[in-house]
C-alpha cells in the first residue's frame, strides 16, 4: 500500500465514523438541546445543521492549525473564542439570507458557541491531529449530525403537521398528531430513531461475529 492510499484510507476512516459508528446523535447522545428544540420541522433542523456544520469544520481547521501556538493553560478558552467567530459568521449569514429561519431558531443558533459535540471535537480531535485529519473529523461528525436532525425534524413535521418542507403531503383529512411539534414529540421520536438504530447496530454486531466464526 503506497502512503497516499493510507492517507486515503485514514482520511475516510475518520470521516465516515462520525456518520454511523459514533454518530454524536444516534451513538454519542450529544447535543440533546438544539436535537430536540429546534427539529420541529424539515427547514430548521437542515438550518441548524448547516450552522453547524459550517461552525465545526471551520474552527478545527483554525484548532488544528494553531494547535501548537495555543497554551494548554488557555486552550479551552482560546477554542471558544475560535468557535464564536464562527457561529458569529453563521449567525449573521443565516440572518442575511433566510431572516424567517433565523428568527425560529432565535438564540440556538448563538448556543451553538456551547454545543458539546464541538468544543469536544476540538479538545479530543483537532488539537492533537493534522489539519486533513481534522477536516475529515469535523465533516464526519458534522454529516452525522446533519443526518440525525434532518430525519428527526422530517418526521416530526410529517407527522405533526402533515408536511414536509411546508408542503402539504396528506390533505385537509389527515390529523396532525400536535405532540410531535412540542418537546414531549422530539422526546418520543428520538426515542424511537434510537431504539431503530441500536437494533440495527446489534444486527451489524451480530454479523461481524458470525462472519468471523465462519472464517
Amino acid at each position: 500500500m503506497t502512503t497516499n492510499d493510507k492517507n486515503a484510507g485514514d482520511f475516510y476512516a475518520e470521516f465516515v465514523k462520525g456518520l454511523w459508528k459514533e454518530n454524536p446523535i444516534f451513538v454519542q447522545v450529544l447535543g440533546m438541546c438544539p436535537t430536540l428544540a429546534v427539529t420541529n420541522t424539515a427547514i430548521n433542523a437542515i438550518a441548524m445543521s448547516t450552522a453547524t456544520f459550517f461552525v465545526l469544520v471551520g474552527s478545527s481547521i483554525l484548532v488544528s492549525s494553531l494547535r501548537n501556538f495555543i497554551p494548554k493553560q488557555v486552550r479551552i478558552s482560546t477554542y471558544i473564542i475560535i468557535i464564536a467567530t464562527f457561529v458569529t459568521v453563521a449567525d449573521l449569514t443565516l440572518e442575511a439570507l433566510a431572516p424567517t429561519v433565523h428568527k425560529a431558531l432565535g438564540a440556538f443558533i448563538s448556543l451553538i458557541v456551547v454545543n458539546c459535540i464541538i468544543l469536544g471535537r476540538q479538545e479530543a480531535f483537532a488539537a492533537r491531529n493534522t489539519v486533513r485529519l481534522s477536516i475529515a473529523d469535523a465533516m464526519g461528525m458534522g454529516g452525522g449530525f446533519a443526518i440525525a436532525l434532518t430525519l428527526l425534524g422530517s418526521l416530526r413535521e410529517i407527522l405533526g403537521n402533515g408536511s414536509l418542507f411546508g408542503v402539504s403531503l396528506f390533505g385537509d383529512k389527515f390529523e396532525p398528531w400536535v405532540v410531535m411539534m412540542l418537546p414531549p414529540g422530539g422526546f418520543l421520536m428520538l426515542g424511537l430513531i434510537l431504539l431503530v438504530f441500536s437494533v440495527l447496530q446489534a444486527r451489524r454486531v451480530r454479523s461481524a461475529q458470525s462472519e468471523r466464526q465462519v472464517a
